[in-house]
């Protein structure tokens, strides 16, 4: 049986393909102005027995595409307990949210999520790396090869925004700041996870992942090592797949869902 897992993200959407315990195929494309029409493009000469959908947008494409719809928490806890087996903890950042998930040996044992504010998320990392007028991939390196930092005195986006306009013009340095905007949003995640209580074995996902000035930081935050999969942005996509790799398979039907 092949089943399919899609995570429909504020920025992204990811799509992977599940046999056998392979992940048989997977793609990542940009969400655009109508998620529902790139979702299908993903799809396009598919084939699966089951779909399951996950993030922002499940409740929207699910119907339109036949799916069943999960959690995210529910999504990245499945992958993170499928790649690593002894995993305890899970921090995903994403485009418009970032999550914290403290794993039982059956279950998710607690999670918090931040869902209500840009502060901590992919989005105001985007944001603030637009204000320095650099790339995300260059936002992270200018941070990483900072001596210093600089404390910005507000998380809220628009306000960091100003202020980081305002510390360019007054001459302070790139680098400097790319820091300070890193730590803010490490502190802000860290203090989520202890919240929540990481233990040893501790898995990043998400596109936040991709950042190693984000990974080095949460790393001397919580005193852990971090692991970062491959293809840290399409677990919750995994995890939809192997959850939907659990349920009976549906009558052949031809293209698409089979």
């Amino acid at each position: 049986m092949i089943t399919a897992g899609l995570d429909v993200g504020s920025r992204t959407i990811k799509l992977v393909l599940f046999a056998d315990g392979h992940i048989v195929h997977s793609a990542v494309a940009d969400s655009g102005l109508k998620p529902l029409d790139r979702c299908r493009r993903l799809l396009d000469g598919r084939s699966f027995d089951k779909l399951t959908v996950t993030g922002y947008g499940r409740d929207l494409v699910a119907p339109e595409l036949s799916g069943a719809t999960i959690s995210e928490i529910s999504a990245q806890a499945a992958a993170a307990r499928f790649l690593y087996p002894d995993v305890s903890s899970v921090i995903d950042i994403g485009g418009q949210d970032s999550k914290v998930i403290r794993l039982s040996p059956t279950g998710v044992q607690k999670f918090e999520m931040n869902d209500r504010c840009a502060a901590g998320t992919g989005k105001f990392l985007e944001i603030m790396a637009r204000a320095l007028e650099l790339s995300i991939d260059e936002f992270a390196k200018t941070a990483l090869g900072a001596g210093r930092s600089v404390t910005l005195n507000s998380l809220c986006t628009v306000f960091a925004e100003s202020e980081v306009v305002s510390l360019i013009n007054k001459g302070e340095d790139a680098h400097a700041i790319a820091l300070g905007l890193h730590q803010a949003v490490a502190s802000r995640i860290g203090s989520m996870a202890k919240r929540v209580g990481m233990a040893d074995r501790l898995i990043f996902s998400g596109g936040g992942a991709k950042n190693p000035c984000l990974v080095r930081l949460l790393e001397e935050k919580l005193s852990l090592k971090i692991t970062v999969p491959e293809g840290p942005q399409t677990t919750a996509a995994l995890g939809a797949a192997i959850i939907a790799s659990l349920q009976p398979p549906s009558p052949p039907t031809g293209e698409g869902p089979r």
